[in-house]
């Protein structure tokens, strides 16, 4: 079947942080102590050239620094940064740019500069507001820093904020999830990213695990999470990201879509349609910052670029699509994996028979049962169905 080019983003990964936490999971590096900021821009925008090609004349919809803790750049290097992918790539009307940030490195608040620069849309990393908690995940700020920093943005006028909050942190009980929500509250943002700590493989809290609630107390704060989150108008529209109406994010709705994007930066993912072949790649980049540094724009800077086998993309597509509360709607499966949606007609309608999926006027979405057991069902669309532990408890793509 012909494949459709979906709309495409761009993400831009900044691999160091202050201090790396003991749950994380991405490439992300303490930082030297002088940061190669300027000669980095350089290489983000060579691999851009590089991967010009691939974008097939697509505007941009969206932008996404993450990390790593992006706001370790000065705003100068975030403009240049930015400016420089205008100069390549068109950019839509209303392309969202994120820029993670960190409360402990934005003590002086340079939001009014990022706002200057391009950027119209923050997301915190504050995980809790209890100092002790804090502590306990190694976080470097306090509760006091988040709350100074998202009123600084606010000050400034950009009020698309995201707050990232975890819950099941190393003794924490339900009352203390919920405060934390609580708290989040009272800054009104209007999106929150409310998810799991989990222990990844190759983490400090993998070799040495704190004690953390367990499986059925877990599941109680995320359900009294949600309930409150509902009760004060937060709509949950993905697993675990909730939001004003108006307020989703843009970027990774494009992820859950199944659309394309761009990744550029050490270790930076990317995911691109080639309508003439009808296939789909993924292209990643050189993890380590120095050979990043290095080889990016050349060939040798490229980590690896794999076609997505056909029998892979309906895992692939529902992996993401099933983690939206709405679902999709049920034409987009051959519009974006170009695959007959007769080859997963059976899968479908056993997944319907278990109650783990709906079917209604064409769109496709996960039941309540269905979302309590997703990992399951999202495994029934894998060529060999077979155990994946923790598909969906993590927290989203990026916020």
């Amino acid at each position: 079947m012909p494949i459709a080019l979906p709309p495409l983003s761009l993400y831009i990964h900044i691999p160091w942080c202050v201090r790396k936490c003991p749950y994380c999971d991405f490439n992300s590096h303490n930082a030297p102590q002088s940061l190669p900021q300027e000669d980095y821009v350089v290489a983000l925008l060579r691999d851009l050239d590089q991967d010009l090609p691939l974008a097939q004349s697509r505007p941009l919809q969206s932008i996404f620094f993450g990390g790593g803790t992006p706001s370790l750049f000065s705003v100068d290097n975030i403009a240049r940064i930015i400016d420089g992918v205008g100069a390549r790539l068109e950019f839509a009307a209303d392309i969202e740019i994120t820029l993670e940030t960190n409360p402990g490195t934005v003590e002086h608040g340079p939001f009014a500069g990022y706002r200057r620069a391009g950027v119209n849309r923050i997301s915190f990393g504050v995980q809790s507001f209890d100092d002790a908690a804090l502590k306990r995940i190694g976080r470097i700020h306090d509760s006091s820093q988040a709350d100074r920093a998202v009123k600084q943005a606010q000050d400034t006028g950009i009020g698309n904020l995201n707050l990232d909050l975890m819950y099941a942190l190393p003794q924490q009980t339900l009352a203390g999830a919920l405060d934390d929500v609580e708290k989040a509250l009272l800054l009104q943002t209007p999106h929150l990213s409310h998810y799991q700590l989990t222990l990844e493989p190759n983490t400090q809290f993998a070799a040495n695990p704190p004690s953390l609630p367990d499986e059925d107390g877990a599941w109680d704060m995320q359900e009294a999470c949600q309930a409150r989150l509902a009760q004060a108008g937060m709509a949950q529209y993905e697993v675990s990201a909730y939001a004003r109406f108006g307020s989703e994010c843009a970027h990774n709705l494009n992820y859950w879509r199944f659309g394309d994007y761009l990744g550029i930066g050490a270790g930076a993912h990317a995911k691109l349609t080639d309508a003439e072949t009808g296939t789909i790649r993924r292209r990643w980049k050189l993890r380590a910052p120095r050979g990043y540094l290095e080889h990016a724009g050349t060939l040798r800077g490229i980590g690896g670029d794999d076609i997505i086998a056909p029998n892979q993309l309906p895992f692939e597509f529902m992996l993401n699509a099933l983690r939206l509360n709405a679902g999709f709607p049920i034409v987009d499966f051959a519009a974006r994996t170009g695959i007959a949606l007769a080859a997963i007609e059976s899968r479908l309608e056993e997944a319907t028979r278990r109650g783990w999926i709906e079917i209604d006027r064409g769109q496709v979405r996960a039941t309540e049962l269905g979302q309590r057991f997703l990992n399951d069902v999202i495994t029934a669309f894998l060529p060999t169905p077979r155990s994946i532990p923790a598909l969906v408890h993590g927290g989203p793509p990026h916020d």
